[in-house]
């Protein structure tokens, strides 16, 4: 038969249960998390949610920044955009002017000429005027090494599934995709702008000197941002202009904005 071991006296079990104790405050233990903080009403206190985060920006024409939520392009998300070329030139001429890297993708009809006179450095901007016939797996690509991409659809839809994909990416690289010229589903901003006149043009004849875009911003909530830029020539480059009925309109939404609030 097998012998048993003998039961531990009362004061044995004590005395080995202050010997882990001891063991446990001086061998390095880490102690576990206490507990977590209580309510009034007993149960666990709310986490208090994080603030002043800060977003990396990409710079934008300064005259743009007053119309865009957060005054830039945020980097890791995607916009949409419809209208005029002129601006998307001015973006492009933003980012790399300053010496950031930017690519165009699917975009032949790009005006390079006038991105290089808002202030684009060329050396910086990567063009993929025929991206053949996956332009998205192009800027896909892309989104590795640049802080923006903008692409053109060509007229083309998007699915939901490629488009989280891309978005993914976008936000892991930290870069900023603009699409264009298609259908992209649930965007983080849509930016339009449209013409709304030019200067030096005569009866029918001359050079235009400037153009005028309204433009129009609209995020996921809150209501659109609408304001009226200008591209003039000044000291041998183009600059971008805010008018004074832009700033007018501006501010009436803010006062709209703070009346809602109020209510």
């Amino acid at each position: 038969m097998t012998a048993r071991p003998p039961k531990a006296s009362g004061a044995r079990l004590r005395e080995l249960a202050q010997s882990r104790r001891a063991r446990a405050a001086g061998g390095g233990c880490t102690p576990g998390p206490g507990p977590a903080p209580r309510g009034t009403n007993g149960l666990s206190a709310p986490v208090a949610p994080a603030t002043n985060v800060q977003r990396e920006i990409l710079p934008v024409p300064t005259a743009l920044a007053p119309l865009l939520p957060d005054g830039g392009l945020v980097k890791g998300t995607v916009v949409a955009y419809t209208g005029a070329g002129t601006l998307l030139a001015g973006l492009l001429a933003a980012v790399t002017g300053p010496g950031g890297h930017a690519a165009a993708v699917g975009l032949p009809q790009l005006g390079l000429l006038a991105a290089a006179e808002m202030g684009a450095r060329l050396d910086r901007l990567a063009v993929v005027a025929d991206a053949g016939r996956d332009p998205v797996e192009v800027a896909a690509v892309l989104l590795d090494g640049m802080e923006l991409v903008v692409l053109g659809l060509g007229g083309g839809t998007v699915s939901p599934a490629r488009a989280r994909v891309l978005t993914a990416k976008a936000r892991g690289k930290s870069a900023t995709l603009i699409v264009t010229g298609g259908s992209w589903p649930a965007p983080d901003l849509s930016l339009e702008a449209k013409v709304s006149g030019y200067t030096g043009l005569g009866t029918g004849s001359g050079r235009i000197r400037s153009i005028d875009l309204d433009v129009e911003v609209r995020a996921k909530t809150g209501v659109p941002h609408r304001g009226r830029l200008a591209a003039r020539p000044l000291d041998g480059r183009v600059e971008w202009t805010i008018l004074e009925n832009a700033v007018a309109d501006r501010l009436g939404v803010a006062r709209l904005e703070r009346s809602v609030a109020v209510s």
